[in-house]
C-alpha cells in the first residue's frame, strides 16, 4: 500500500498505528457526523460486549480509493469487507465469496457472491459492485491512493486502462449479479490474499454517486457490508463501531461495539489503560522492563520496515555520497535495543526478518545484511559528498508527529551528531501533512514505514518502481526491468534472484532508502479480551474474532 502501512502504510505502521483512534471528517473538518447509511440501531447505549482501543494518528480518509495508510485501512476492514478475509492464522478465507473456482492455468478466477451479502441499506452486494469499485481504482482520475499497482500489476488489461486504455479490455467482468469472473496475466499464487485488502473492497455505484464530493466524508455517507459500521467518526477524536445485524456472519461477531480514540502520546495511552479506559495499550520502550510481569503483558511482530527515504531531486540528498554517509551514519541496533525496546529489531534490509523465501529459508537469510552502522565509512562518504557539491548541504529530516517516531528522529539526529560532525533538523508535522509534502515532492527526507500487503518481497521492492515523488522520484530502468521479469516469472529461484538483485540495487547502488527498523512491539491486554487480531501484513487489525468475556 502506498504509505501505509502505510501510507503503507504511518508509524504502526507500527502496530501502534494500527489502533490511534479513528477519527475523521474529510479533508476541511472537525465537525463529527453519525449516522450510518440504512444502518439500524446505530446508538451505542446499552452493549453487553465492547471494546475501548486507540490509534497514534489521525485517519486521512476513508474513501478507499483514496486511503493508503493502516488507520484507514484498519477502520475499512472492518466496516467493509472483500471477497476474501485473513483468519486468525493470517489465512484468506472465502468472505463475500461463497466459493471460487480457479482454471487450470491458474489465470481465470471465478467468484461466486454469497446470496446473503447485504449492504447496510439492505440491498444485495453485487458482481457489478465489485467491478465498479476495481475499474475506479484502477482508474488514475479517481484512485489517487497509490494503489492501482496492487490491481495493474496483476489483472489482464488493467495497466493499458490505466494508461488510458479502455475499460471494457481490463478482465473483470461481472457475468451476472452474483458471479465474477477475474483474467490473470500470469499465475499469482497470492491473489485470494490480495482480495481481502481494501482497495479490492465492492462499493456501490448508485450511492457513491449520490454523494458525490462528499462520500466517505462522515459515518452518514458511507455504505457498510463488513462486520461493523459506523455510529460516528471525527477526525481528531474517534470513532465508533457498531455490529453490523445484516452482516452475513454476524452470528459470530461477538464484540457490539468498538470505541477508537486518537491519542498520539504512548504515555496518555498507558495512563488510560490504567484507569480502564482502554482495553488494550502499546508500550513505549521506557515503559517495557516495568510492565513485562504484568499479566496482560506480550509482544508481537508484524511485516513493517520504517525507512528513511530520500527524495533524490532535493539539494543535497541527490549526491549518492551523501545518501550514503547518512545510511552508515547511526547505529540502528542500538536504536532498537536502548531506544525502542519494544521487540523491534534492527533493519539488515528491507525485506523484514520473516518473508518467505524460497527452499524454507527466508529472503532475508538468503540475502544476508545490506546496511549496517560504519561511523568511519560514513565520514569518508560525507567529506567526499561535500568535495562533489562544494559545500556541506544542510540537512532536514521530515517526521510524523508520533511518540515512536519522534523517538527515532531524535536519535538519529544524536547519531549523525556524532558520527558525522552534522545538525539535522527535524520537521515535526501531522502524519497527513507529513504525507501531503512527499506528495509534493517538498522534502529532503523523510522517515516513513511500509507494512507488508501480502507474504511476499514483491509487496515492497515493486514500489520503487511506480517513480512517484513520495517513493523518493526514483528513475532506474534496470531495477523496473528486474521487477517487471520478477513478477512474469514462474521458477521460484528465478523469481528470487531478481528480487535480491532488485533489493541490493535500491539499498546498496542507488541508496534510495535507509531501512531502520523491523517493526516489533510489546503491549498491555486486558484479561477478558480475546482473539483481537492483528495481522502481520494486509489490513493490520481485525474487531470481528474478538470476544470479550
Amino acid at each position: 500500500m502506498k504509505k501505509k502501512k502505510v501510507g503503507l502504510l504511518a508509524s504502526l505502521l507500527v502496530v501502534s498505528a494500527m489502533f490511534t483512534g479513528c477519527s475523521f471528517s474529510g479533508s476541511g473538518g472537525g465537525n463529527a457526523s453519525s449516522g450510518a447509511s440504512g444502518q439500524t440501531g446505530s446508538s451505542t447505549a446499552g452493549y453487553a460486549k465492547e471494546l475501548k482501543l486507540y490509534v497514534e494518528n489521525e485517519i486521512k480518509d476513508l474513501d478507499q480509493w483514496k486511503a493508503s495508510d493502516d488507520v484507514s485501512f484498519t477502520v475499512l476492514n472492518n466496516v467493509n469487507e472483500g471477497l476474501y478475509r485473513l483468519d486468525l492464522k493470517n489465512e484468506p478465507q472465502p468472505a463475500m465469496a461463497e466459493k471460487t473456482d480457479v482454471s487450470e492455468d491458474k489465470l481465470t478466477y471465478t467468484f461466486t457472491l454469497r446470496g446473503n451479502a447485504k449492504w447496510s441499506d439492505g440491498t444485495p452486494v453485487t458482481a457489478q459492485d465489485f467491478k465498479y469499485a476495481w475499474l475506479r481504482e484502477i482508474d488514475p482520475k479517481t484512485g489517487t491512493n497509490g494503489y492501482s499497482f496492487i490491481m495493474t500489476d496483476y489483472i489482464v488489461g488493467a495497466a493499458e486502462y490505466a494508461a488510458g486504455g479502455s475499460a471494457d479490455q481490463v478482465g473483470i467482468e461481472a457475468k451476472d449479479d452474483k458471479t465474477l469472473v477475474v483474467k490473470l496475466k500470469q499465475p499469482t499464487p497470492y491473489f485470494l490474499r490480495l482480495t481481502s485488502l481494501a482497495p479490492y473492497f465492492p462499493m456501490k455505484e448508485e450511492f457513491v454517486k449520490s454523494k458525490g464530493e462528499g462520500y466517505a466524508l462522515g459515518a452518514d455517507s458511507m455504505l457498510y457490508n463488513g462486520p461493523y459500521t459506523l455510529s460516528s467518526v471525527d477526525a481528531a477524536s474517534g470513532a465508533v463501531l457498531v455490529k453490523n445485524q445484516g452482516y452475513w456472519d454476524a452470528a459470530n461477531v461477538k464484540v457490539e461495539k468498538v470505541d477508537l480514540k486518537v491519542i498520539k502520546e504512548k504515555s496518555t495511552a498507558l495512563n488510560a489503560y490504567k484507569a480502564g479506559q482502554l482495553d488494550r495499550v502499546l508500550l513505549a520502550s521506557s515503559d517495557v522492563n516495568a510492565s513485562k510481569s504484568d499479566p496482560g503483558f506480550g509482544t508481537g511482530i508484524n511485516f513493517k520496515t520504517t525507512y528513511l527515504q530520500f527524495n533524490l531531486k532535493a539539494d543535497g540528498v541527490s549526491n549518492v555520497n551523501i545518501r550514503k554517509a547518512l545510511e552508515y551514519g547511526f547505529d540502528s541496533k542500538l536504536l532498537a535495543d536502548q531506544v525502542l525496546n519494544n521487540g523491534s529489531k534492527a533493519a539488515t534490509g528491507l525485506i523484514p526478518d520473516e518473508m518467505s523465501g524460497v527452499d524454507g529459508k527466508s529472503f532475508r537469510e538468503t540475502q544476508g545484511d545490506l546496511v549496517g552502522v560504519d561511523a568511519a565509512k560514513a565520514k569518508e562518504y560525507w567529506d567526499q559528498g561535500v568535495k562533489e557539491l562544494g559545500k556541506a548541504p544542510k540537512i532536514t529530516m521530515l517526521v510524523a508527529d508520533t511518540s515512536e517516531v519522534k523517538d527515532v528522529s531524535t536519535f538519529m539526529q544524536s547519531e549523525y551528531k556524532k558520527n558525522l560532525g552534522i545538525d539535522v533538523v527535524i520537521d515535526t508535522k501531522t502524519s497527513k501533512a507529513r504525507s501531503q509534502l512527499m506528495d509534493n515532492s517538498n522534502y529532503q527526507m523523510a522517515i516513513t514505514a511500509w507494512g507488508a500487503d501480502y507474504d511476499d518481497a514483491m509487496t515492497y521492492l515493486d514500489l520503487w518502481a511506480n517513480h512517484t515523488p513520495y517513493r523518493g522520484n526514483y528513475e532506474n530502468a534496470n531495477y523496473d526491468k528486474l521487477i517487471a521479469e520478477a513478477k512474469k516469472e514462474t521458477d521460484e529461484k528465478k523469481r528470487l534472484d531478481m528480487m535480491l538483485a532488485a533489493e541490493k540495487t535500491l539499498l546498496s547502488d542507488d541508496v534510495v532508502v535507509v531501512p531502520i527498523y523491523f517493526g516489533g512491539y510489546s503491549f498491555l491486554l486486558n484479561s477478558k479480551v480475546q482473539n483481537l487480531e492483528y495481522h502481520p501484513y494486509g489490513n493490520p487489525v481485525d474487531f470481528k474474532y474478538a470476544d470479550v468475556k
